[in-house]
């Protein structure tokens, strides 16, 4: 069994080239890949002459034909970002007989990307995105249909309140094929000449089908799902999973300033489930198979065992993982190690407290916090690729690759482990933003080795002050956000009162960890 993951596309950069300007540079694909989930692993397709170069599009997998996939719209942009294009194009993959087609249908969707499509029934149903050029943007609310019996594009009027323009929703086609339903989005409004903001959209909509088909109608509905909703984000990952439930995972919620843009990434887990129109948190139970073991043990064993669960904390713990590439970024990667976890339902009996405590002795691997992942599901699991995060300025991409068991909800199963020589990364500053990393970094090393030599000094003198010594078990993190102010008040007295506060507090991040490591 294969699964297909059309058209990879990396959209962030990758400096590639060395240069006092350190320009952005983006690379776009056209490659195809499919990925053998028996034998674990990725295989490139050579099938000629794909669709140009492309990210932001779309892309669904239909049955019919012997198996296609089909793929609209998207953007192109130049290394340097002087040529930046929208595709209106069509193109169907036919798995069959391994060849790519350009479909010319008239009437379809203008130029776009950050849109959304998806199949239902036998159509090709394409919702919203954005056109933007050097002068001006544009967000879309329409709805445009391509009948895969005819081949040919039609364009939608819906009775009811349309959801506002909006890119990057999600869209899932309803269990009974009457519709389909669409959730959150991002768009932006332009408030001053050059003054944009952006909306993080959080509500859901129904679109639904009425009467046979060639004589059909179709209507806008709001719907207002019950249960636990996830905080507003963008750049989320959906696929539909068993029983007509939608997995939501990760995603960003960037808070914008005039000058600034800063992001929260996530690596959370909901469900929705289109049937009872609700939402669940998505809770990982920890590997059973270890509990059924423990239950079989001597009853000795199995007391040892409890009481040396007692003694575990059974609060969720972070582990904290800092990966160098090879540009000498350090990367550092957060994990939550969940303790005992509450089941929905509670069962009578000796057995259910083995559970509780059981549980926490499972150690949870989950994906990094990050958006834009792709997500799927294949037999009753959830595979979810890549996407990317950000550390300070730079964009990475990612290569990683889980799965989880939708029946269980057990664990992550890592299928491809990160690695950081793959990864690319885009300096969004401006050029003179890398030689204020330097200064800042020289800066912080100054001052940590002057005020080691003051401490060297006076360190025979009672009233002397030492820096904040590192905690038993401590992390470089920890330690930096329990001892920031200490640090922040000591870089301020080395770089001056006009140094702006932003330089200041990443060389007292840098102080403070420098000090760490030199202690540790």
């Amino acid at each position: 069994m294969h699964l297909c993951v059309p058209i990879l596309t990396k959209m962030s950069s990758s400096c590639l080239e060395e240069n006092s300007s350190m320009e952005k540079k983006t690379y776009l694909y056209n490659d195809l890949f499919f990925y053998n989930i028996k034998k674990n692993s990725w295989v490139k397709s050579e099938i000629p002459n794909p669709p140009p170069p492309r990210c932001s599009h779309q892309a669904v997998v239909v049955s019919q034909g012997g198996g296609q996939i089909w793929v609209f719209g998207g953007e192109f942009a130049s290394p340097n970002g002087e040529q930046f294009y929208h595709y209106k194009d069509l193109w169907v993959l036919h798995l069959a007989t391994h060849t790519w087609e350009n479909i010319k249908a008239p009437g379809g969707p203008s130029g776009r990307s950050g849109h959304r499509m998806v199949l239902s029934k036998k159509q090709l149903l394409v919702f919203g995105g954005f056109h933007e050029s050097t002068r001006d943007f544009i967000y879309y609310n329409d709805v445009y249909s391509f009948s895969l019996d005819t081949f040919s594009w039609s364009r939608l009027s819906p009775s009811g309140s349309a959801p506002s323009p909006r890119s990057a929703c999600q869209m899932t086609s309803t269990p009974d094929g009457s519709g389909v339903i669409i959730y959150g989005g991002y768009s932006k409004v332009r408030i001053k000449k050059d003054v944009e903001k952006g909306t993080i959209h959080s509500d859901m909509f129904l679109l639904k089908r009425e009467g046979k088909d060639g004589q059909e109608s179709w209507s806008w509905s709001r719907v207002n799902p019950s249960g636990n909703k996830p905080p507003p984000r963008s750049g989320f990952s959906l696929a539909v999973g068993p029983l007509g439930r939608a997995m939501l995972f990760g995603g960003v919620c960037d808070e914008e300033e005039e000058e600034s843009l800063e992001g929260d990434f996530y690596n959370d887990l909901y469900l929705y489930d289109t049937v009872k129109n609700r939402w669940y948190p998505g809770q990982l139970r920890g590997n059973k198979s270890e509990k059924k073991k423990r239950r079989r043990g001597k009853k000795g064993e199995a007391e040892a065992e409890k009481e040396e669960d007692k003694a575990t904390p059974q609060e969720p713990t972070e582990v904290i993982k800092e990966i160098i590439t090879e540009d000498g970024t350090v990367m550092t990667i957060k994990e939550i190690i969940p303790g005992a976890q509450e089941e929905e339902e509670e069962d009578e009996g000796e057995e259910d407290d083995d559970d509780d405590d059981e549980s926490a002795s499972a150690a949870l691997v989950e994906p990094c916090p990050r958006s834009s992942a792709m997500a799927t599901t294949r037999q009753g699991k959830l595979f979810l690729y890549g996407g990317m995060f950000e550390v300070g300025d730079r964009q990475f991409t990612l290569n990683d690759f889980y799965c989880l068991d939708l029946h269980k909800m057990d664990q992550w199963e890592v299928l491809v482990e990160m690695d950081p020589k793959t990864q690319e990364w885009l300096d969004e500053s401006e050029s003179e933003g890398d030689d204020e990393e330097e200064e800042e970094e020289e800066g912080a090393k100054a001052a940590a080795d002057e005020e080691e030599e003051s401490e060297k000094e006076s360190e025979d003198e009672e009233d002397e002050e030492e820096h904040p010594s590192a905690q038993e078990g401590e992390s470089v993190t920890d330690y930096q956000t329990r001892t920031e102010q200490y640090w922040m008040e000591l870089a301020r007295a080395n770089m001056g009162p006009d140094a702006k506060d932003k330089k200041v507090a990443k060389v007292a991040l840098s102080m403070a960890k420098i000090f760490y490591e030199g202690r540790k």
